[in-house]
């Protein structure tokens, strides 16, 4: 009935997504299987991607070849750029979108490839054979043959639903949890755990009082994720902002009794960045009142998202609460939010690239590693169906480095130091955030991906080589011409900056912290006239590398270092339990953890500077 596939990927939610394109663009045969073809790329939680690190995130998935950026693009309804305020490397993307849209764009993506088949059923094992995995069992027993699997069962294996002192088995609303494969992983020798989530309830807009509230509109210059020319939205829907109050919070507190978070029916650890509207309550007793972010669901629809008020308290309280809200007081309800609790599995059961330490040819992407976020899972989903393709293929695995890309930092935290709380992506995790900048994902990651033979890469390149020789044209041209005082004073006099006594070179200028390339174009024609021919990221880009000229050198002679210990290897079975030289704790973790750089191993918790000393000793450096 089935042919044998490349690469089988269980689940369809945006880490499936991805690792089943980019199994496909690599020139795998795919088989995607989901529970139900209806909610292929559901946005089960909010309907925004990006955001603080996530948005640069997304932009590093376009920029190898991934489709979540240009599926955020086509069903976007709001665009903003968050942290304008701050350095460069603190600017991320953030996009609302529409729902519907986003998973009917990614479904006709997906559909439209000829490397991708489909199968709807779900599945309760895998068909392992002598430690290595040839495929998957479906709930009807069929057995389908492949020669590697990607897991991303998100929140769906063995998913409990709790609302208030109910609870049901679900891996969401509406859809039934998944069973048998969390089983079967521990009898070949994993270790599970529980991790817990939760949405907010769902609100009909047209009862909403929007006068009360906050507007909060999107950017003026609409940007976009894709670095490929996908269209730009024409207009934008608002958000609003409204907020919690004393008299909520006392509303709220009247069904802790009955909240599983406070009675110990949830046992797993939930995200400690986006806490349930009672959790905030309790850990933060002394705020009168929080923020809730009200948020369309999509241009063709009333839905309404309120983040911010994510809970698993009973629905009568849920709806007592809320419509004390100012703005919220004639609010109807779609439905009550709720927590799910769900089983993963610890990511130092990983290697690098994802394949896991006890059944080869076997990938675990997204959810199941232990992480939160449609960005953080869409990521892993890519770098799993990259590497399966590569794994079958005999070939090397394409690991990023920290230094390269956010999704590098991700998965070397996941994988070295393990999460027992749901994992976010954060820009504070990043040593080195100036260089993996939001506008600069293209030029340090396609060629990586055009290199490894990924499809349809060919104009990207294109773009990118123009890109990078138009910056330098550009950082040319400011440290070339002359600027004559007379014409720029009166702006460094507006900004309190020290005006010229004689000519100097306009990147003395551009180097000033409070000047900026646009408002020395105001004032100064032949710049504006040069700066014409050229887009606008290409223009901040050179901006950037003009100004952080120093910081964007000192954090590459960083790299440089830390690239010599990547360079030492370590071989696959060295037997760390005997270097008695090595503290306990490190000898444990070495084992366990299996490092195959100096580098890896010197970012693995309780492996001290002293501990890499002797390994470097033993390996004759």
């Amino acid at each position: 009935m089935f042919p044998k596939y490349n690469v089988i990927v269980v689940g369809a939610g945006h880490a499936g997504c991805e690792a089943a394109v980019a199994a496909a663009n690599m020139g795998s045969k795919v088989l995607l299987v989901t529970m139900n073809m209806n909610t292929i790329a559901q946005m089960s939680c909010n309907p925004a991607m990006g955001g603080v690190a996530k948005g640069q995130i997304v932009r590093e998935v376009d920029a190898l070849g991934g489709y979540s950026g240009i599926v955020t693009d086509y069903s976007m309804v709001q665009f903003r750029m968050l942290n304008m305020s701050k350095g460069p490397a603190m600017w991320s993307p953030r996009a609302q979108n529409d729902r519907m849209m986003f998973a009917a764009k990614w479904r006709e993506m997906l559909e439209s490839h000829p490397n991708i088949d489909f199968w709807q059923e779900s599945i309760p094992g895998l068909l392992v054979k002598n430690g290595v995995c040839r495929g998957i069992l479906t709930g009807l027993g069929l057995e389908i043959e492949s020669d590697a699997v990607v897991l991303t069962n998100g929140t769906f294996l063995n998913g409990l639903i709790h609302i208030g002192e109910k609870q049901f088995g679900g891996g969401r609303a509406g859809e039934k949890a998944a069973t048998g494969i969390t089983e079967q992983l521990i009898e070949l020798g994993f270790e599970s755990g529980r991790m817990k989530t939760g949405t907010p309830p769902r609100i009909d807009g047209r009862s909403l009082d929007y006068t009360k509230m906050e507007v909060q509109d999107g950017d003026e210059k609409t940007g976009k994720f894709s670095y490929t020319d996908t269209p730009t939205i024409p207009r934008q829907l608002p958000c609003h902002v409204t907020y919690t109050s004393e008299e909520v919070h006392e509303t709220l507190k009247e069904g802790f009794d009955r909240s599983p978070m406070f009675n110990g029916r949830i046992q797993g650890l939930g995200p400690r960045y986006c806490p349930s509207i009672e959790d905030k309550i309790n850990r933060f007793a002394d705020k009168d009142r929080h923020q809730l972010f009200v948020e369309p669901e999509g241009w063709s629809t009333c839905e309404i998202y309120v983040n911010g008020f994510s809970s698993s308290l009973p629905e009568d309280v849920q709806y007592k609460a809320l419509k004390k809200v100012p703005g919220f007081e004639n609010m109807k309800m779609f439905r009550p939010g709720y927590a799910i609790e769900y089983d993963y599995f610890p990511p130092t059961q990983l290697h690098m690239n994802l394949e896991t330490k006890f059944v080869k040819n076997l990938f675990f992407a997204g959810q199941i590693n232990g992480t939160t976020g449609y960005e953080e899972a869409a990521c892993q989903g890519l770098m799993a169906g990259i590497n399966a393709h590569l794994a079958i293929q005999d070939q090397e695995p394409f690991i990023l480095k920290r230094s390269e890309a956010y999704i590098g930092v991700l998965i070397d935290d996941l994988v070295n130091k393990g999460t027992n709380e749901p994992y976010r992506m954060f820009t504070s995790r990043a040593e080195y955030r100036i260089l993996l900048r939001q506008d600069n994902a293209d030029i340090r990651l396609t060629p990586l991906a055009h290199k490894l033979g990924m499809q349809g890469l060919e104009d990207r390149m294109e773009r990118v080589h123009k890109k990078v020789s138009d910056a330098a044209s550009i950082e040319k041209f400011f440290e070339e011409t002359s600027v004559d005082p007379d014409l720029i004073n009166p702006l460094l006099e507006s900004k309190d900056s020290s005006p010229l006594k004689q000519k100097i070179k306009a990147k003395s200028i551009v180097t000033r912290p409070n000047i900026s390339v646009d408002e020395m174009r105001t004032v100064l024609p032949d710049v504006d006239q040069y700066l014409n021919g050229f887009d606008e990221e290409t223009i901040t880009i050179a901006e950037i590398g003009l100004k952080y000229e120093g910081y964007i050198r000192k954090e590459q002679e960083m790299v440089e270092k830390m690239d010599r210990l990547e360079s030492v290897r370590l071989a696959d079975h060295f037997d760390y339990k005997s270097l008695k030289s090595l503290s306990f704790e490190a000898r444990e973790k070495l084992h366990q953890i299996r490092p195959r750089t100096i580098g890896q191993a010197s970012r693995i918790s309780g492996v001290s500077p002293s501990d890499i000393s002797v390994l470097l000793v033993h390996v004759g450096r």
